[in-house]
């Protein structure tokens, strides 16, 4: 047996000769893409995005790579030729990867890597094919870590939104058109005056009370996050992480924009449905789009990136729309990025003092944004039911949100995470708008349409109060009920 045959596949291609810039192009691009797909699925889980990323991480750098080593061999006489694969195919590497890490383009970091580049195509440029080897390794890698959140995708369970026909079939004596302002990260008025907030400022709470708002004190969110939030409350079902470790709810955005229970009760009850929001944040994977209007066009929303951002404007949307005869009864959800809550990770945090100074500052353009709002709708829709209900709390009192992964006992920080304004302004109100059972977002819904169908029995049928949370710290990873239905702190796992 000769020599090249006892040799194995790795050995082989280490000493042939050839210089394969389609396998580096391929290489380069291929594990940076399996990396953002396994940390980022549900933002990319469409047909689109998989065109996109096909094109952007693969196809392209090989046309690159094999067109310019093609040049460097032909025009240039191969002068440069041995640099050209080890150049292209690290750079292209270490490019993609910080698009993939970040989401977005760090023209400083971008500078650093093409010197990187440059230095590793000068002095390594003999151990090219060892760098394609170890591309390849990674993305083997990636694939293996692909592959969990692939099985979840095809195993999907969406039984857990399921709800009643008598619900579903809810028909409304009174149809008001509703105005849904989602302030994100706002604390109820019940704890923004005490605990790790302790705001002496009532100035908006009594712009609201001016205007006829009815105040639910203790309001919760069953959720820490925007998406595992509204999810659970335009379900008007828990759907407790779908047991995922990863803090997102599988499909979330898709329940949210696409269809939910929600949505479908306010179309059979003859709503035009609005979706008016300053950021695509719940846009990124392109879901189809449920509403009969949306402020954002997918044109606009990039195939990777953050969904955050320069905010646009969903007055002026608001002030057009309302200027629009209809004959409908109209549904906006109108989704406003302020407050927020504080830093998410230890490097950007400023403290906990410095970060309840971020989000307070951050509290004034929320009030000027929904008084605004208010504002113009009270001028144009004097008979409107307006909605002010944020999705969590702000956080204020850690240093950051991961935080909120370990186990948490103290009373003030759970509600300063779960506890969420409701404030609503209701056409024709009585003194019995007072006392509807608003306790939390998962059954939100499920009282406002018990009300407007005036139908108490669909009351009988609520989940349970309780807030949830994914725990990595403090006790065995899981997911832990940590403010009981009664709204008193608990730890059980779910």
């Amino acid at each position: 047996m000769s020599q090249n045959k006892k040799q194995g596949v790795l050995q082989k291609f280490l000493n042939n000769k050839r210089s394969f810039p389609v396998l580096a192009g391929i290489l380069a691009g291929l594990y940076p893409m399996l990396f953002y797909a396994s940390n980022n699925y549900t933002l990319i889980n469409t047909l689109g995005h998989l065109g996109y990323f096909l094109m952007m991480y693969i196809t392209i750098p090989v046309v690159v790579i094999w067109l310019l080593y093609t040049f460097s061999k032909k025009v240039v006489n191969g002068k440069y030729t041995k640099y050209v694969i080890p150049f292209l195919g690290s750079f292209i590497f270490l490019f993609l990867m910080h698009i993939s890490y970040f989401g977005f383009l760090k023209k400083k970091i971008s500078v650093g890597l093409l010197l990187i580049a440059v230095l590793i195509a000068f002095f390594l440029w003999r151990q090219f094919k060892k760098l394609i080897v170890i591309q390849g390794l990674l993305a083997i890698i990636g694939l293996i870590t692909l592959v969990p959140r692939l099985i979840e995708a095809i195993t999907y369970d969406d039984s857990w939104g399921e709800v009643s026909s008598e619900i579903r079939e809810a028909t409304f004596v009174k149809k008001p058109n509703i105005y849904y302002i989602q302030p994100d990260g706002y604390v109820n008025f019940s704890e923004l005056y005490k605990g790790h907030y302790k705001s002496k400022d009532s100035t908006f709470q009594k712009y609201l009370t001016k205007n006829s708002f009815t105040f639910y004190p203790d309001f919760r969110s069953n959720y820490a996050s925007t998406l595992t939030s509204n999810s659970a409350t335009f379900m008007m079902k828990h759907h407790y992480y779908n047991g995922n470790l990863t803090l997102e709810n599988y499909n979330a955005r898709d329940v949210i924009v696409s269809k939910n229970t929600v949505l479908d009760i306010l179309k059979s009850n003859n709503y035009k449905t609005h979706l008016l929001t300053e950021l695509p944040y719940l846009l990124l994977n392109r879901p189809k789009m449920g509403y009969d209007f949306c402020n954002i066009d997918y044109n606009d929303v990039n195939y990777i990136g953050t969904g955050l951002g320069k905010p646009v404007s969903t007055y002026d949307v608001l002030m057009e729309h309302l200027s629009l005869p209809t004959e409908q009864p109209n549904f906006f959800f109108i989704e406003i990025f302020n407050p927020g809550h504080i830093h998410g990770n230890a490097n950007k945090s400023q403290g906990v003092q410095g970060e309840r100074a971020l989000w307070f500052e951050s509290l004034e353009m929320a009030h000027m944004k929904v008084k605004k709002h208010v504002d113009l709708i009270k001028q144009n829709d004097p008979n409107a039911l307006i909605i002010l209900m944020a999705d969590h709390g702000g956080f204020v009192g850690l240093d950051y949100t991961q935080q909120a992964l370990s186990k948490i006992e103290d009373r003030d920080l759970l509600y300063s995470i779960y506890s969420a304004n409701l404030a609503i302004h209701w056409p024709n109100k009585t003194d019995l708008e007072k006392e509807l059972p608003f306790k939390s977002g998962v059954n939100f819904f499920r009282v406002l349409i018990s009300y407007l169908s005036n139908n108490q029995k669909l009351l009988e049928e609520q989940e349970n109060n309780g807030s949830y949370a994914v725990i990595k710290e403090g006790a065995s990873p899981a997911i832990y009920q940590v403010i009981d239905d009664n709204g008193n702190v608990t730890f059980k796992k779910q």
